[in-house]
């Protein structure tokens, strides 16, 4: 008897700090101002359901509301990170709910955003271009800066028609343009498509093995801003230059969907270029072809300053 009676006794003993313990949590959540407020806005609510749901409120007590006590959506202390806690009364019945705090917001926003810009083979600095960051001191980048505010402006009244077709000799800051141009245009949930030219005629071929090839190519016909990088420096075929990138211009032309280039040659140079094959067979008509396209998705704009590369 004496193992039970002991058992007994210790357990009376715990049941009774329990107790004491309960007493003191309901205290300090019915005491809870936000809480309290809930309640007498709603005093309908009977006291066996404020006892029956006083878990709930215990734990709307001890969550942090909308990020008071939480300094990022890493550092989220809640049971559900990036979620707060919100207390309904339905029927005279409490119910607690979650709903998205304003960091896992504003997290979910800036990776959505980060998603509307996609690139193939770019240097990371370019991915991390800024408008902002764009030097003005040179004043021979001058007209292509404003051009490219220019294109911002217009944004406000729909997504422009025409991009611009930058070109001149190699470090005066063509592609850096791009990139600070495809950062800005996410704050407008504009996607762009980023491309490096030679690149793209490799991974176009590559697309052959798996059966990819029109997917591809309907995907860079199909985003909000096209942009490619150094037209011209790639070694093409007929079948490319007619059937890829003149099928993406032509589409993106009738859709009247603007196109970015950056090249060292000018339009006129360019015609010149994509006349001749990688077989050495010359096409004056089906360049000058691709190169009207080319004027009706941009205007062009010469960049004639200092290597900023050296």
């Amino acid at each position: 008897m004496k193992p039970v009676q002991s058992t007994l006794k210790r357990w009376m003993e715990e049941n009774k700090n329990f107790r004491e313990n309960y007493e003191k949590i309901k205290d300090e959540v019915l005491n809870d101002p936000e809480i309290k407020g809930f309640l007498e806005g709603h005093p309908t609510i009977p006291q066996h359901e404020i006892d029956k749901k006083l878990i709930k409120l215990y734990e709307y007590k001890s969550q942090s509301k909308q990020c008071e006590n939480c300094s990022s959506i890493h550092s989220c202390k809640n049971m559900l990170q990036g979620y707060s806690p919100v207390l309904h009364a339905y029927n005279d019945e409490i119910h607690l709910s979650y709903e998205k705090c304003h960091h896992k917001i504003i997290a979910e926003k800036q990776q959505e955003q980060q998603n509307l810009f996609q690139s193939l083979y770019v240097p990371k600095e370019i991915l991390h271009a800024t408008i902002d960051d764009i030097d003005r001191s040179d004043t021979q980048r001058t007209d292509a800066i404003l051009e490219l505010y220019e294109f911002l402006e217009q944004i406000d009244r729909g997504l422009p028609q025409k991009g611009i077709y930058f070109y001149g000799p190699f470090g005066v800051g063509k592609t850096y343009f791009l990139g600070a141009l495809a950062n800005k245009l996410k704050e407008y949930n504009i996607s762009s498509m980023l491309i490096y030219m030679p690149e793209f005629v490799r991974e176009i071929k590559s697309s052959f093995k798996d059966d990819s090839i029109n997917e591809k190519i309907d995907y860079f016909k199909k985003a909000d801003v096209l942009m490619i990088d150094d037209i011209g420096a790639e070694s093409q075929s007929a079948w490319f230059r007619d059937e890829v990138l003149g099928s993406i211009l032509q589409y993106r032309m009738m859709e009247r969907l603007p196109v970015f280039f950056t090249s060292n040659y000018s339009m006129e140079q360019l015609e010149s270029h994509l006349a001749k094959t990688s077989r050495g067979d010359i096409d004056t008509v089906k360049a000058g072809r691709i190169i009207e396209r080319v004027k009706q998705v941009s205007r062009e704009v010469p960049i004639f300053a200092n290597n900023r590369r050296e």
